[in-house]
């Protein structure tokens, strides 16, 4: 079969890399291993995680907030079957839209495992057979799996990664995240709601240890609150299964032995590039020491004409960044001159109170020796917030003392995912705090803590502090 552009991946990068190359009058191909599109994201992460941290943070609402509301609830209780099935419901209406955008662009869709047979050629081998495709450009975007330790395997039953955490057949009485990053934080809130136990145990000395230090402590103050038990420093030395229990062994920051138990044990320390099966020689390719494809700025491989996009090039692991790269790719192809800033791809950490950031961290312009100034406003300030009942959190807006150039921008709070949108729009045009404190936001709103904390950054001006 000839095409223009081969997509061998069917997760966010690649879907949307085929659905822009279609756009742009392509014939496109996309091989996805699996029968259902949306890789990792819509299947077994970013989806049903979300769709879990909504039912469970209902649920502790509903069982903590809810009085003080003068809402009274008798014989509250969790349904962990429903609550599994809404959210299968929900990753399956998600895949099923992918389907219709397929088939609205045209684009053709073979299940299987795609191999490189030469530089232009792949072949998928899948439930039909093995189909052979040659095409002018092939983008790669396999994504990543979960990284394991290397003296713990996961068995998939009380040793598990987050695939597993999110099918688990109880709610666990005791759950030990190893990681403290996004991933295990995140499942670690949906079974702290429901009544379990959760211990997390971090090589490194704080929670979200990529982000803004002054947001990985006012995270942990605020999951302590939920029941999180941390132990922060300290380096797991053996996972073992006993039974139904697993018992992971530690040594704290403090030297002291410790000897953890949990029904289940969640290996949350990140990702790896998926590139199994790819057959990359064939293509004269290969990977760098971690595993990563290298790319050059244009996101192509060493081989003209292949290209990679994703998790399976490195840096931040994010389904937006993906599909970012799949339109950047696409555009390209196209004879067109995008751009694409990875400075300003915003992170974000789902847990109530969200976490999200763009630009620099504060951490990093002090590893810079950058000089800076800084505004920072408390959520529990904003009538908006205290109308909600939601005093945690705050924005910080960093700034160059001279230009007054927004630098970057963290907050933790009430939406804090939805509104780091106006700190990465303010970044993208090069915006001055200023520029941002002059703009007017609707009152009373989230919102208006980056209006404040931009006042606060242009000379302690803040009108509601």
């Amino acid at each position: 079969m000839m095409v223009d552009v081969t997509v061998i991946g069917g997760g966010p990068g690649g879907y949307v890399a085929a659905i822009r190359c279609a756009q742009l009058g392509m014939s496109v191909a996309l091989v996805e291993q699996y029968e259902r599109l949306g890789g990792t994201c819509t299947n077994v992460g970013c989806i049903p995680s979300k769709a879990l941290l909504d039912s469970s943070e209902r649920f502790h609402e509903a069982a903590k907030s809810y009085g003080n509301h003068g809402i009274l609830l008798d014989n509250l209780r969790v349904d962990w079957a429903a609550m599994r099935a809404r959210k299968d419901k929900v990753v399956q209406l998600t895949a099923l839209g992918i389907d219709k955008l397929m088939e609205k662009n045209k684009i053709t869709r073979l299940q299987g495992v795609g191999r490189f047979t030469a530089p232009g050629r792949v072949a998928v081998d899948g439930p039909a057979g093995t189909t052979e495709l040659e095409s002018r450009h092939v983008i790669v975007a396999t994504g990543s799996k979960p990284l394991d330790l290397p003296f713990c395997r996961i068995d998939k039953e009380r040793i598990i990664s987050s695939t597993e955490a999110l099918n688990l057949p109880e709610i666990p009485k005791r759950l030990l995240i190893i990681g403290a990053g996004v991933i295990g934080l995140e499942l670690g809130s949906v079974f702290a709601r429901l009544g379990t136990r959760v211990e997390v145990v971090e090589a490194l000395e704080r929670c979200i240890p990529g982000m803004d230090s002054e947001l990985g402590k006012e995270l942990e103050r605020s999951l302590k609150k939920l029941g999180f038990v941390f132990h922060l420093g300290a380096r797991v030395s053996n996972v073992e299964r006993q039974g139904d229990e697993v018992l992971v062994e530690a040594t704290s920051a403090k030297g002291k032995e410790l000897a953890l138990k949990a029904d289940y044990c969640l290996v949350a320390i990140g990702r790896k590039p998926n590139t199994q099966g790819l057959n990359l020689a064939a293509a004269g390719l290969a990977v760098d020491a971690r595993g990563f494809l290298p790319v050059n700025e244009r996101l192509e491989c060493a081989v003209p004409g292949i290209f990679a996009i994703g998790d399976v090039i490195g840096g931040a692991m994010l389904a937006h960044k993906a599909e970012e790269e799949g339109v950047f790719v696409a555009e390209l192809l196209a004879g067109q001159k995008p751009a694409l800033n990875h400075h300003l791809i915003p992170g974000v950490v789902y847990t109530w109170p969200e976490v999200a950031a763009v630009g620099f961290s504060e951490n990093d312009l002090q590893a810079q020796g950058r000089a800076f100034k800084k505004g920072v406003f408390p959520f529990m300030a904003l009538g908006r917030a205290r109308a909600a009942g939601e005093k945690e959190g705050f924005v910080k807006i960093l700034a160059d003392p001279l230009t007054d150039e927004i630098l970057g921008v963290q907050m933790i709070g009430p939406r804090a995912a939805d509104l780091i949108a106006e700190a990465v729009t303010a970044l993208e045009y090069k915006a001055s705090a200023e520029d941002v404190a002059r703009i007017c936001h609707a009152h009373p709103t989230y919102a208006e803590a980056i209006k404040e904390a931009a006042l606060a950054a242009t000379g302690d001006r803040a009108l509601h502090l």
